[in-house]
């Protein structure tokens, strides 16, 4: 399947450069090392445009300028009548275009140099470099890659395994509260007795000693009861 452009590479990072030609190198190092490389993409980040001055501009260097510029151009157009017309005063036609040429392109960076020496009064070169220069590979092959850089410690027959889940403790009991106890033993008081008689009669064995647990809604029910009786008993 073939990859949509424009768009930023998925993976992960196997490692970073401050120079792209060490970026280079180490993917030519992955190619030798008959890692799939097609997985891989160079990322520069932080770009950053620079403008290399190479010396002042005169009307000299203008004009030689412009002379070799105009020389290429004649030369091409005269190996074209030579190629197409391969006659005695081809090779004459291929001096006069080079020459033409070098003329007119000395003239046109004379002239262009004039009307632009107050604003640019130097030669430079430009170029958009990056801060920092990072590989990206897929998921599946950035351990092998690192393994190659030398750019980590994990053994190539190393196999990660899952750890173990731990052992979760059950919770602790809460005691209950007074107000809720208390009340707990008010209404195990009234019902008990129905609730062994019912028990007896069904299951004919003896109640538990473990007197039944109260659900949340009963025991605050309970609790509100003894709040009332508390009042009632203090009016």
């Amino acid at each position: 399947m073939g990859r949509a452009y424009p768009t930023l590479p998925k993976g992960e990072t196997v490692a970073t450069f401050e120079t792209y030609p060490e970026a280079q190198a180490a993917v030519d190092s992955l190619a030798k090392a008959e890692f799939p490389v097609k997985e891989l993409a160079i990322v520069g980040t932080d770009l950053t445009t620079v403008e290399r001055i190479t010396g002042k501009l005169t009307w000299g260097r203008a004009g030689g300028a412009g002379a070799i510029s105009g020389a290429w151009f004649g030369t091409f157009l005269g190996l074209l009548f030579f190629i197409f017309s391969p006659t005695g005063t081809s090779v004459g036609i291929l001096i006069s275009a080079i020459l033409l040429g070098a003329g007119f392109g000395m003239i046109f960076g004379l002239v262009s140099y004039s009307v632009n020496r107050r604003r640019r009064d130097f030669t430079s070169t430009m170029q958009v470099l990056a801060t920092r220069y990072a590989i990206i590979a897929d998921p599946a092959h950035v351990t092998r890659a690192r393994q190659v850089l030398g750019t980590t410690d994990v053994p190539s027959t190393a196999v990660s395994s899952a750890p173990a889940a731990p052992v979760s403790s059950p919770p602790a009991s809460t005691p209950a509260s007074p107000a809720i106890t208390s009340a707990a033993g008010a209404t195990d008081g009234s019902t008990g007795d129905a609730q062994a008689g019912s028990s007896d009669a069904s299951t004919g064995d003896a109640p538990d000693d473990e007197p039944r647990g109260l659900t949340y809604g009963e025991a605050q029910d309970a609790a509100r009861r003894a709040a009332r009786e508390r009042r009632g008993a203090g009016d």
